[in-house]
């Protein structure tokens, strides 16, 4: 147990759901009996009648986290997501099981949660510190790092709930990393700031993790939880549905829905992406079967394509080019068409093989682009992260890494089966 910051056994939350018992189709004279009722009710008060449903939130969900260790949750709405970490914060009572935290835990769950509406933003970061058992001395030491990465200085006497929910946002996560909490969780929350804002968090959030503390980390985001989170839990409808490495659970979320991460279709009725000289309609990850998979086996060719629409005629010249990225977030490649010509109006699809035996085993990410050369470099559009695939080795780790020198996963984002001879010298 030394090593271990949270265990859950057998968890579950239910809440009891009223509804009202109205009938659902009425006849004539029901109506007016209804009516009549109505006008009479002020002499005679009446309660509606309700149904009592119960709702299970969370139902048998048990696992172990261990100190320093990233989680990612990942769910659809309804999944139970924010519910977990509302009763792991303690925000919420549980129903059912029991959990066990070691060490003190720090929450960002949403904007207005765990600030004082009218205390300034010193007196809310004085409070915070103090709700987590910090002395006057601790937080002082704190005081200017959190100002600083937060940005409000200018704010800093002005009572939070004049801040706007981006200023908000900053102060809090700020209080949460910096006060040394052993535990943090964090909500969806950070969506609310502007990208560079959530890139200093994440960076922050490796930093927390390296001095041996433990996140939890909510998001619809996945190249997010793939870049921060070495594991994950699936929640669906309140239980576990997968727990294991963040590109495993991933791969599962993605596979439990109507689409998948290997294939993006642009309706008519949807937001279209590009210009008024050329649009995305679709685009796929393939097998040599022509089959859309979402999981590439490393000894095997696959292929990703993309079909666009060129709208008006021109003299443009389209380089479709597509963008390969880790999980971590770190650019593998970018390949594009070598050769543009002028196309008239219609109608095509680019196609880009990828070797077997050239790409790490992991998540990869897929960002879909067209641009033109002329006087000047045009990007008519650039879709990032707009498909996914996992590459798997189909051999057990321990024999691939003893063919390699490496004893567990090999180190790099290509790993290319090249040409090798030994002799003597």
């Amino acid at each position: 147990m030394s090593d271990i910051a949270i265990q859950v056994e057998n968890l579950g939350k239910k809440y009891t759901i009223g509804h009202q018992n109205k009938a659902q189709y009425l006849t004539l004279r029901d109506a007016i009996s209804q009516r009549a009722k109505a006008l009479l009710a002020p002499f005679h008060p009446k309660q509606p009648e309700y149904l009592e449903e119960e709702f299970w939130a969370l139902k048998d969900i048990s696992f172990t986290i261990k100190q320093g260790e990233r989680v990612g949750v990942i769910g659809r709405n309804g999944a139970g997501k924010s519910t977990l970490l509302k009763v792991l914060s303690k925000i919420t009572e549980p129903t059912t099981g029991r959990i066990k935290i070691k060490g003190r835990v720090a929450s960002l769950l949403e904007v207005g949660t765990g600030f004082h509406p009218e205390l300034t933003g010193r007196e809310n970061i004085a409070l915070n510190g103090a709700i987590l058992g910090m002395s006057k001395r601790e937080i002082n030491a704190k005081f200017d790092e959190i100002v600083a990465f937060a940005e409000v200085e200018k704010f800093l006497d002005t009572p939070v709930k004049r801040y706007s929910s981006g200023m908000y946002v900053r102060l809090a996560f700020a209080v949460a990393a910096h006060l040394e909490p052993e535990i943090l969780i964090i909500d969806e929350v950070l969506a609310v700031g502007d990208a560079a804002f959530q890139k200093k968090c994440l960076g922050k959030m490796e930093d927390v993790s390296k001095e041996g503390r433990t996140i939890i980390f909510v998001s619809h985001s996945m190249p997010t939880i793939t870049s921060l989170c070495q594991t994950a839990i699936l929640l669906e409808k309140g239980t576990i549905a997968q727990l294991g490495t963040a590109s495993e659970v991933i791969m599962a979320y993605y596979n439990t829905g109507s689409s998948s991460p290997a294939a993006l279709q642009i309706h008519p009725t949807d937001r279209q992406i590009g210009d008024h000289a050329v649009i995305l309609v679709a685009a796929y990850i393939k097998n040599i079967y022509d089959e859309v998979i979402s999981e590439v086996l490393i000894d095997e060719d696959f292929k990703v394509t993309m079909h666009y629409r060129i709208l008006e005629p021109t003299e443009m010249k389209f380089l479709p080019n597509f963008h390969f990225y880790t999980a971590e977030g770190e650019c593998a490649f970018i390949s594009g068409v070598t050769k543009a010509e002028l196309l008239p109006v219609g109608e095509y699809i680019a196609e880009c093989n990828i070797p077997k035996n050239l790409l790490n085993e992991g998540a990869y990410f897929v960002g879909l682009a067209i641009t033109s050369i002329d006087s000047t470099t045009r990007v008519h559009f650039h879709q990032p992260n707009a498909l996914s695939f996992n590459i798997k080795d189909p051999l057990e780790p321990h024999i691939v890494g003893r063919q390699h020198g490496y004893l567990a996963k090999i180190p790099g984002i290509v790993r290319p089966d090249l040409t090798w001879r030994v002799i003597q010298a």
